[in-house]
């Protein structure tokens, strides 16, 4: 058997639950889907937690994205209260009540109107529900909240008997049903039943941890399904719910070989000539007043000068602030905010919770899609959670920008004492570039050196540069050695100064030396001249005596010839 009728055979003997989508931002991925289909489903928390929102959401999303129709039906609030709470989300009731999309009906409950006997029963509930699911043809239903409906019950037996009796009419109508309930002393609800009949139950917390209130989601239990069983962070804002799923344990996120440059040609040529890896996670870490936020400003800047998006998030000073303080540099930021391209989000990390940073983050980064993203300065999280959450918080971020393949720079204020050198060890581990700006103190003056501690799978320079911030920019100067070691600051010029002073006058005491030699060559080359000249003369006389010799003896061979010549003829 191949091991694709293998797979067919598991699937054909394993079938999934069937499930109905929420449409609220995470809780489909913790649920792997929704909510199980025509079954019910409890939602339960302290009062203030969500739920009827969520409830409500729930309903709204159905009928919106998924062509779903639902009715709400309140024991507590009026209909006319739910679509004033919810209106602020952009979600209008009055609109979809008329289109027929859902429908919502208050049930009015006195508590002194019941009347306790054996005859109690909820049929007069079940006639409305109903008629109200069948005029829109409902897919789901809602029943909020269950403690008002058996309010004025103190008989357990007859609680019990009505409550399953509820339950097992929706899964008979075949709708997919979400019922609130309050939370009970020590058991999720009040009546410590409901938890047990339903396929699913969602409970919901709002706990308040040094000052910072945070809303947390957990899945209880889910009746055939495999679901997630941590706690969850989930926020609510102007958009709904947004719940934020624990990163995954799997180490299986994509990797980019691409490069993104730093804003600084000199920084990129340390880093294999080239820059951070995209999609990486770079920390940048140093005392106060080294820089760091220039560096982070420097890169978000490089990256909306290539026509990318960037976002800044800063938890220490204001975006007017950071705009202003680094045209200093000559950086302008604003033309990127009017462009588009930048986008600051500025609040103190007292305002939430980590995991509320954390959910407003991830759903800022989704609605933007930017290719690179600031975090300046994390150490400031501390005030709202131990060096271990936070390290925490950074893993969950650094995996979905991963996912992303967003680059991100953090920035983190180095201290003399225990806790910041946690944080920068326990935040350097996760990172894959770690820049190191330091003071370096000489002479007098203090100046700033940059160490790239580590930037994983490139080769990089293990140099200590001198890191200059002046009105043009920033700048690595090249490592400059004295007598005395690396210099910076006026000591290195001072050096450099003193060597240039020094290369004048050895040039200038070479060009003596050369004209000199340059006289004594031309009155050697005089002498030679006119020794050349008398030699030629004398040569010269030499060779008149020689020659004269020479005529006179073919003079004297001649005539004797001739003389010869003429006997003969005489004899003959």
């Amino acid at each position: 058997m191949s091991k694709a009728q293998k797979k067919e055979n598991i699937t054909a003997h394993h079938p999934t639950l069937a499930k109905t989508p929420t449409g609220i931002t995470g809780l489909d991925e913790i649920t792997g889907g929704g909510l199980p289909l025509g079954r019910p489903t409890l939602v339960c928390g302290d009062a203030g937690c969500g739920k009827t929102l969520m409830s409500l959401e729930f309903i709204v999303r159905g009928a919106t994205q998924f062509n779903e129709p639902g009715v709400f039906m309140a024991f507590e609030e009026k209909a006319a209260e739910l679509s004033a709470n919810v209106a602020s989300l952009g979600f209008d009731l009055d609109k979809l009540q008329a289109d027929k999309k859902i429908k919502i009906d208050h049930v009015h409950i006195d508590r002194t109107e019941i009347e306790e006997t054996g005859e109690y029963d909820l049929d007069g509930l079940f006639i409305r529900l109903n008629y109200a699911i069948d005029s829109i043809g409902a897919k789901r239903v809602v029943l909020d909240t269950l403690e008002n409906l058996f309010s004025g019950l103190s008989n357990q037996l007859l609680l019990r008997a009505e409550l399953r009796r509820l339950f097992h009419w929706l899964k008979e109508k075949g709708v997919t049903a979400i019922i609130t309930g309050e939370r009970g002393e020590g058991k999720l609800t009040r009546q410590g039943l409901e938890e047990y009949v339903s396929d699913c139950v969602i409970l919901l917390d709002h706990r308040v941890i040094n000052q910072i209130s945070t809303r947390r989601l957990r899945i209880v239990k889910y009746r055939g399904s495999v679901h997630g069983t941590n706690e969850y962070p989930f926020l609510i804002d102007d958009d709904g719910i947004s719940v934020l799923p624990v990163t995954s344990l799997k180490l299986e996120k994509p990797v980019s070989s691409d490069r993104v440059s730093s804003g600084i040609p000199a920084l990129d040529k340390m880093l294999d000539g080239k820059g951070f890896f995209k999609g990486s996670s770079v920390l940048v870490s140093g005392t106060a007043g080294t820089g760091k936020t220039s560096l982070a400003a420097y890169f978000a800047n490089e990256t909306c000068r290539s026509g990318k998006r960037c976002i800044y998030f800063a938890f220490e000073e204001s975006p007017k602030q950071i705009v202003r303080n680094m045209h200093s540099i000559g950086v302008d930021l604003q033309q990127y905010v009017d462009k588009g391209l930048l986008k600051f989000f500025a609040s103190r990390p007292t305002l939430y919770g980590l995991e509320m940073h954390l959910v407003a983050m991830y759903k800022v980064i989704k609605e933007f899609k930017p290719a690179a993203i600031v975090l300046d300065p994390i150490t400031n999280l501390i005030t709202v959670g131990s060096v271990s959450e936070v390290k925490s918080m950074l893993i969950r971020l650094i995996d979905f920008l991963q996912e992303e393949q967003i680059t991100v720079m953090f920035t983190a204020l180095s201290l003399n004492n225990v806790v910041s050198e946690q944080t920068d060890e326990g935040v350097s581990s996760l990172v894959d570039a770690w820049l190191l700006v330091r003071d370096i103190e000489y002479n007098g003056e203090r100046n700033r050196g940059m160490y790239i501690m580590k930037s994983r799978g490139m080769k990089h320079s293990n140099q200590v540069r001198e890191f200059v911030i002046t009105d043009k920019g920033l700048d690595l100067v090249e490592v400059y050695l004295g007598p005395d070691g690396v210099l910076t600051g006026s000591a290195r010029e001072a050096q450099i100064l003193q060597e240039q002073t020094g290369e004048v006058l050895r040039d200038y005491a070479v060009g003596r030396k050369d004209r000199e030699i340059t006289r004594k060559r031309k009155l050697l080359e005089a002498k030679i001249s006119s020794l050349q000249t008398e030699f030629e003369s004398v040569e010269e006389e030499l060779n008149k005596t020689y020659q004269e010799e020479e005529l006179a003896k073919q003079v004297a061979e001649k005539t004797r010839n001739e003389m010869t010549h003429l006997r003969r003829e005489g004899k003959g």
